[in-house]
């Protein structure tokens, strides 16, 4: 099955807990999958990793958005944060978790082969 490649484009921490849900999924099916935050969506990885509605969550049994990020970079999923975006947000690139890379719109799109999947959301 081909790879799952997914550009974030907004700083939506539920949206961005549904996209680590369905790409562990697809890692957990043996499939690669990656995710590129561009500009203000890097925010989501700026430490403390935390949503607004973690709480709800953990309360019904679910686990938190850094739990979720947690369980992806420990799967070996890529991620990548937009060289860009850390300019636009103050943020420094060692502030982010070492195994996260960081790059560019570019260079993601390059590593994406024919027959991908690639989304924006």
């Amino acid at each position: 099955m081909p790879s799952l490649n997914v550009i974030i484009l907004t700083e939506d921490a539920e949206r961005f807990r549904g996209i680590l849900t369905l790409a562990t999924s697809y890692l957990a099916l043996g499939h690669p999958a990656r995710l590129f935050l561009q500009l203000d969506a890097v925010r989501l990885l700026a430490p403390p990793i935390a949503a607004p509605r973690d709480a709800e969550h953990v309360a019904q049994g679910l686990p938190s958005l850094s739990s979720l990020l947690e369980e992806a970079l420990d799967s070996g999923m890529e991620i990548v944060a937009c060289q860009s975006g850390l300019a636009l947000t103050g943020m420094e690139a060692d502030s982010l978790d070492p195994r996260i890379q960081v790059g560019g719109p570019v260079s993601f799109l390059q590593s994406t082969s024919t027959g991908e999947r690639l989304l924006a959301v």
